[in-house]
């Protein structure tokens, strides 16, 4: 009979292992990468926290996070490719015309956002997608 208890225990270990929130080991300032060495295991399951590391793992802090802070969704965002004030190429297509120049982003972005560039040319704001090649395409109207 004791055998039985020590194993049924035994076995709920691992499920009761997988139960909690993931937290930050260290200070994570805004705009940290997310690496495996940044995240630690809390054993308390807090509502709104991540539950799997692998989910943080390569996204961006979108605000500081300190030493055994839950982490949430909410707090990460995907890695921004273009910085604000970054020289990226400015590209247009629609149909056979193709135009490209070079642009200066006005904002921060992250591959498939939108954001501001201006045209160093012809000095005009624009609103580009960010392409994973670091290009910002011009979207037709």
């Amino acid at each position: 009979m004791i055998r039985l208890a020590l194993s049924l225990l035994l076995c709920g270990l691992p499920a009761l292992a997988e139960a909690g929130s993931v937290v930050a080991a260290r200070t994570l300032r805004a705009q940290t990468v997310i690496t495996e060495s940044d995240l630690a295991f809390a054993e308390d399951e807090v509502p709104g926290a991540l539950t799997d590391p692998m989910a943080a793992i390569g996204l961006e802090t979108r605000i500081a996070i300190y030493p055994q802070q839950p982490i949430s969704a909410a707090d990460l965002v995907p890695p921004a490719v273009v910085e604000r004030n970054q020289m990226v190429p400015l590209a247009y297509q629609d149909g056979s015309l193709s135009i490209t120049t070079e642009g200066r982003a006005l904002d921060r972005g992250a591959v498939g956002e939108t954001i501001r560039v201006m045209n160093i040319t012809s000095k005009a704001t624009l609103f580009a997608m960010i392409g994973a090649d670091g290009v910002a395409y011009v979207q037709p109207h």
